[in-house]
C-alpha cells in the first residue's frame, strides 16, 4: 500500500479506458442527443460506471482466488498469454462481435452493454499486469489470504473506476454541450489499434 506507482497505474488504465468512446461515453451523448436532455448523459454515467466495474472485479476476484491455489510466477505467465491471446481475437474478431443497444434501451440495458462491452474488450485482464502484484503480494506472515486482498482489491476497482468515470464523464459533458458527434467521422484516432497493442505489451511484460 505504501508504493504508490501500481495506484498510480490503476488510475492511468481507468483514464485510458475512459477516453475509449466504446467503454462508454459515446453511449451517454447519442443517447442524450436523442432524448435532447443533458441530464440523461449524466445519470447514463452511473450503468456505464457500474457496469464496467462488475467487469472488472470479476478479474480481480479470479485473480485472487488463483493466487490462493496457484504459484504467483504460474498466474503471471498464464496471464501474459491470456492478454496476447486475447489481443489477437479482438485483432482478428473484435469488430464482428459489436454489442448493439438501441437509443430506448433503459438503464439496466445500458448497464448490461457497459458490462458486455468492457469484458469483450478485455478491460479487466489489462489491469493484471497491476493486479498480481498489488493484490497477491504476501502478508508480514508470508502468507496470502483472501480477507487480506479484499480491502486491496476493492481499492483498486474502486480507483480505476473512480478514474474512468470522470475521464468518460468530462468527455461525455465536452461533447454534448459544444463537439457533436460528427467529429468522429473526421478525425478520431483508431483507439481498438493502440488498445491491441496496450494488451500485447501488458502480456509481454507478465510473461517477461
Amino acid at each position: 500500500m505504501s508504493d504508490i506507482s501500481p495506484w498510480l497505474v490503476l488510475a492511468g488504465l481507468g483514464a485510458f479506458h475512459g477516453i475509449n468512446p466504446a467503454m462508454g461515453w459515446l453511449f451517454a451523448v447519442a443517447l442524450g442527443l436523442h432524448r435532447g436532455n443533458r441530464r440523461i448523459v449524466f445519470l447514463s454515467l452511473i450503468p456505464i460506471a457500474l457496469g464496467h466495474a462488475v467487469s472488472i472485479a470479476i478479474v480481480v476476484t479470479l485473480v485472487v482466488i488463483l493466487g490462493l491455489v496457484i504459484d504467483r510466477h504460474l498466474i503471471e505467465i498464464a496471464g501474459g498469454a491470456v492478454l496476447i491471446g486475447w489481443a489477437v481475437y479482438h485483432a482478428v474478431y473484435g469488430h464482428r462481435h459489436r454489442v448493439r443497444v438501441g437509443m430506448q434501451a433503459g438503464f439496466a440495458g445500458l448497464g448490461l452493454w457497459s458490462f458486455m462491452m468492457a469484458t469483450a474488450h478485455g478491460a479487466g485482464v489489462m489491469l493484471v499486469p497491476v493486479i498480481i502484484p498489488l493484490c497477491l503480494a504476501a502478508s508480514p506472515a508470508k502468507e496470502l489470504t483472501a480477507a487480506g486482498s479484499l480491502p486491496v482489491s476493492l481499492a483498486a476497482v474502486g480507483v480505476h473506476m473512480a478514474s474512468m468515470l470522470a475521464i468518460t464523464g468530462i468527455i461525455a459533458f465536452i461533447v454534448y454541450e459544444w463537439i457533436g458527434l460528427a467529429f468522429l467521422r473526421r478525425g478520431w484516432f483508431n483507439v481498438d489499434l493502440i488498445w491491441t497493442a496496450a494488451l500485447v505489451i501488458a502480456g509481454i511484460i507478465l510473461i517477461v
